[in-house]
């Protein structure tokens, strides 16, 4: 598996999307620079991750299924924590406004929020009765995952909740430089919090992010980049993707009736299709992958910051490509920082 990398050249007809410019790494070291005064805003739906690890010696007898001995196990951030996680790696401010369940789950994610011990808010989290907290547990041998538990509850959150956390939004938008949105279908970003949160920051003047699921993509209209994936695009389409094709990038982004269309492809890069102008690549190249866990998550922190810190959308996507190539070498959800962004690029990678 690989992931994306820039690329040079230029858009020549209609038809097929040039490729994006590389990021020199002094303009990536100025915008890592500038990233430490700005303040990003994550509202979406909080999840803890755990983590079970160990090795495979033997298929239990019970069942055709490995049997894994543990070796270690451990927590971390998920969902919209782990864009905040990685908005803080960074070292930008950040608030946070999501919800949580009245149970242990919850305390500890708050916890593992709060302790980060970097500049980060999160009296936007509200404590829900009766909700239980989102938790995935992954089991892993040879950094690989075997299987994947989840508790949830998936249902939407009533209209007071709603009110709440576009009150914990209006009260934390002055002095932000982006919003980012990420959306996991927990509840939140029902149809009422997600307009509001737009509206809130459009009044305010300032670009947001939305990371979408299949579930509620016409929901983000006027959005300044909706970022879906591959996977959840297509099946929200019901038809094959063309991302290199002029027409059809150009088509999909105006019936999303977002300002920029940001569709990442995996192992094939992303595709980037801004309002009146030419779609754009940014190319694969070779990458040892141990877990993509997360890596949408990072994406969505780094553009955040990068058009916070004043990057084009275009190069706030390459600088997220960056983080994206560097995340998923790392098992797990993880974070990168500026140091290892700037390393990338200065050793050469597109």
């Amino acid at each position: 598996m690989a992931v994306g990398g820039a690329g040079a050249g230029a858009v020549r007809d209609g038809r097929v999307a040039g490729h994006l410019k590389p990021l020199g790494a002094n303009r990536i070291a100025e915008l890592l620079e500038r990233a430490q005064d700005v303040h990003v805003l994550v509202v979406g739906d909080l999840m803890l991750d755990r983590y079970i690890s160990g090795r495979v010696g033997r298929i239990s007898p019970e069942a055709p299924v490995p049997v894994v001995r543990v070796e270690k196990d451990w927590s971390g951030l998920g969902g919209a924590a782990n864009v905040a996680a990685n908005v803080v790696a960074l070292g930008a401010r950040c608030s946070v406004v999501g919800c949580v369940g009245d149970d242990a789950a919850g305390r500890e994610l708050s916890d593992a929020l709060r302790g980060m011990d970097m500049d980060i808010d999160i009296e936007g989290v509200l404590q829900v009765e009766g909700y239980p907290t989102t938790v995935k547990t992954r089991v892993m041998a040879l950094r690989q995952q075997i299987v994947r538990v989840d508790r949830e509850d998936a249902g939407d959150f009533d209209g007071e909740v709603g009110d709440q956390l576009l009150e914990a939004v209006r009260r934390r938008i002055a002095g932000c430089g982006a919003v980012a949105v990420e959306d996991y279908n927990k509840g939140v970003l029902v149809p009422q919090v997600a307009a509001g949160v737009l509206e809130i920051a459009e009044e305010a003047g300032v670009p947001t992010i939305v990371d979408p699921k299949r579930r509620r993509f016409s929901q983000y209209e006027g959005v300044t980049v909706l970022k879906p994936n591959a996977k959840e695009l297509e099946d929200a389409l019901g038809e094959p993707l063309q991302p290199q094709s002029r027409a059809w990038m150009e088509a999909v982004r105006a019936g999303l009736k977002c300002h920029h269309l940001l569709l990442t492809l995996g192992e094939e890069g992303m595709a980037l299709q801004s309002e009146g102008e030419e779609p754009l690549l940014v190319p694969t190249w070779a990458r040892s992958v141990y877990d993509v866990s997360g890596a949408g998550d990072t994406v969505t922190a780094v553009l955040a910051i990068g058009l916070a810190a004043g990057g084009t959308v275009a190069e706030s996507a390459v600088l997220a490509n960056h983080a994206a190539a560097l995340v998923v070498g790392k098992a797990g959800v993880a974070t990168v920082t500026p140091e290892e962004i700037l390393h990338h690029a200065e050793r050469g990678d597109p």
